[in-house]
Formats: structure tokens, C-alpha cells, sequence
């Protein structure tokens, strides 16, 4: 049977009066804000790519609600497993745009010196672990720290989100099924926007929904309508307080759309159809929340407005601050690889050094 998918929200915007205490109404507010501000960067930060001052992008517009919602119904110590498309966690968590920026810059300012590309976030005081560019390598990673906090008894749960690509990669399985056989305090969000880069999850499982895996781990399983801001937080604050009580993880498989190009690298032109693309344009995310908003009269013209102008001024100094830094010197490439710098790295560091003089000559 087909895990029937869960949505809240109403065509006008409207809800059940049950479901209103999922988001006061001032963080609604504060959620449409960040949405917003998500999608500032998304158009800006792709623009700068285009014009040669960042070396790579990839954006999240349309799937906002999905990570910001998600952010929203954890704990603030709950570590969230990021893959390179989950912005809106980053912002939900407030993390500085300048330390955002400074990552994908890879400028001296950079935490990780530059050495990680664009998109790949870690954060250890907002509890993001690194991004890391291999598909599904989040996904033990989560299981492990969510057995640890069952064992430690922290009360923690890890969320790992994912793409439904990287649900056919073995560690998926992996994950899963320790997961599962541990009890580990853990939930598995996947994003099913429909393609993993250019291959449609059409061709990519026989199973009738990826949510229905769960019961082959003899895990909670649902899918939600991912374009649902409280449908998503309604389903994470559930597993998460499933997994806090001992009952163990859950998979969630949120149905959304990316509503741009997979990174700044692709066309989605070669195998998306565009009539699909204006289809998914009426249930955007933004849309519908500013909609509820609306009609729980805590969202007005004045506020749409400040909010964009509040975004597009606070991302023009983001890209200030960020481009004022130089890279990290090239030496630095050299640092820490060992506690202790051996003589045969040493000798590479010398030599390399010595050829970028004479080449400067």
C-alpha cells in the first residue's frame, strides 16, 4: 500500500484550527523571512557564478519549506546532516551570511581555508556537520550520532536529509537498516524533487513510493506533501518526538520540485519538460505560505515588501564583506595534514614554493 501523502494547507491558504499552534504566528513571520531571503541568495549568488567571481552554485529554490521547516521543528542542538541544496537549515539556524559567504568564497576567512567546494557548509556551533560531495555518505554518518545519542542518553535526534537520488546508493541501505536494527534516534528526510541532476526517479525504482522502504526496516514511513510548510513540520516534530521517546527513526519522503537547474553546471532545458516546470509553478512553497499567511492576518503588502528589500540589502553585504578578503595564501595547503609537518612534505612545500617564484620571474 501507498503511504497515503499528508498536506495541511488548504487551495486558499487555509487550515484546520488544530493545526495553527504548529507555527505561532510569529514565527510565520519569521519563516516567510527567511524563505525570502533564501531566494535573494539563490538569484544572486547564481549571478555572481555566471560572472566568474564564485566558482560554483547550486540552488534551493522552491524546495524552502521542506528545510526551513524541517530546521524549524528541531531542537537547536539536533545536528542536521546537510547535503548541498539545504540553505534555508543554514538560515533557519542564523548562521552568519558573512561565514556563508566566506565558505563559498574559500577566502582567508574561510573556516575551512578554502579547501571545500562552494555549497559545502560546516557550521560545528550550529551543530552542520561537513558536506560532503558523495551522494549519500550523510546517511551513516546521521545513524551513527543518532545510536550515540540512544547510548548517551542526550535526547539529541540527527536528521539526515537526502535526495531521492541517493536513495538507490547503498548507504541509504546501510543507514536504514542499522538504523532500524539500533534504534537510533535518527530521521531521513528525503526531497524528492523528481530528478537526481538529469535522471527522473521514474527510472530510477519499480517501488510504488520511496517512503514505502520504511517497512522493509521495520521503520516509521510517511510521505507529505514537501511544498507544505506545516505538513512538514507536523511529520519532523512527530519522528523527532518519536525517536526522543525511544520509538525509533523515521524516513520521510517530502514531494517537492527544484525549480531551478540542479547547480549552476546543468540545463535543465536538455531533459526537463517546461510545461512540467509551470505546472509545479502553482503549488510553489513561498506562494502558499504567504497565502495561510495572509488569511491568518499576520502577513500584509507593507511586510512582503519589507522583507525583500531587508533581504536584497543584507545580501548585498554579504557579497561585500566576502570579496574583500584575498584566497588563503598557497601555502597554507601544505597546514595540516599532519600534527607534525614531516620532512618529506616539508621538501614538496620547499620545492613548490621555489617553482611559483620562478614562475612569477
Amino acid at each position: 500500500m501507498i503511504p497515503q501523502m499528508r498536506s495541511i494547507l488548504n487551495e486558499d491558504g487555509s487550515c484546520a484550527e488544530e493545526f495553527l499552534d504548529l507555527v505561532p504566528d510569529g514565527d510565520l513571520v519569521a519563516i516567510l523571512r527567511a524563505i525570502a531571503l533564501n531566494r535573494v541568495m539563490d538569484r544572486r549568488l547564481m549571478t555572481l557564478q555566471r560572472q566568474g567571481r564564485l566558482g560554483f552554485y547550486l540552488t534551493s529554490t522552491g524546495e524552502e519549506a521542506v528545510t526551513v521547516g524541517a530546521a524549524y521543528a528541531l531542537r537547536k542542538d539536533d545536528p542536521i546532516f546537510l547535503t548541498y541544496r539545504e540553505l534555508g537549515a543554514l538560515l533557519w539556524r542564523q548562521a552568519p551570511l558573512n561565514a556563508i559567504m566566506n565558505q563559498l568564497i574559500g577566502n582567508t576567512q574561510d573556516v575551512n581555508k578554502g579547501r571545500q567546494m562552494p555549497v559545502h557548509y560546516c557550521f560545528r556551533e550550529y551543530h552542520i556537520p561537513s558536506v560532503s560531495s558523495p551522494v549519500g555518505t550523510q546517511l551513516p554518518h546521521a545513524c551513527g550520532f543518532g545510536y550515540a545519542a540512544r547510548l548517551l542518553k542526550t535526547g539529541q535526534v540527527a536528521l539526515a536529509f537526502l535526495g531521492e537520488g541517493a536513495a538507490s546508493q547503498g548507504d541509504f541501505h546501510a543507514a536504514l537498516n542499522f538504523s532500524g536494527v539500533l534504534n537510533a534516534q535518527a530521521i531521513f528526510l528525503i526531497r524528492n524533487n523528481g530528478y537526481a541532476i538529469s535522471t527522473p526517479e521514474s527510472i530510477q525504482t519499480r517501488a510504488r513510493s520511496l517512503a514505502i522502504r520504511a517497512e522493509g526496516y521495520g521503520i516509521a514511513g510517511l510521505r507529505i506533501d514537501g511544498n507544505d510548510l506545516l505538513a512538514v513540520v507536523q511529520a519532523v516534530k512527530e519522528a523527532a518526538e518519536r525517536a526522543r521517546s525511544g520509538g525509533g527513526p523515521t524516513l520521510i519522503e517530502a514531494l517537492t520540485y527544484r525549480m531551478g537547474a540542479h547547480s549552476s553546471a546543468d540545463d535543465p532545458a536538455r531533459y526537463r519538460p517546461e510545461e512540467e516546470a509551470q505546472q509545479w509553478e502553482q503549488f510553489d512553497a513561498l506562494a502558499r505560505l504567504r497565502l495561510h499567511a495572509r488569511w491568518r492576518d499576520v502577513w500584509s503588502d507593507t511586510m512582503e515588501e519589507e522583507a525583500w528589500a531587508d533581504a536584497e540589502k543584507a545580501v548585498s553585504q554579504m557579497i561585500a564583506d566576502g570579496e574583500r578578503w584575498p584566497p588563503p595564501p598557497v601555502e597554507s595547503l601544505f597546514d595540516d595534514v599532519y600534527e607534525r609537518m614531516p620532512e618529506s612534505l616539508r621538501t614538496q612545500k620547499e620545492e613548490y614554493l621555489r617553482f611559483l617564484r620562478e614562475k612569477k620571474k
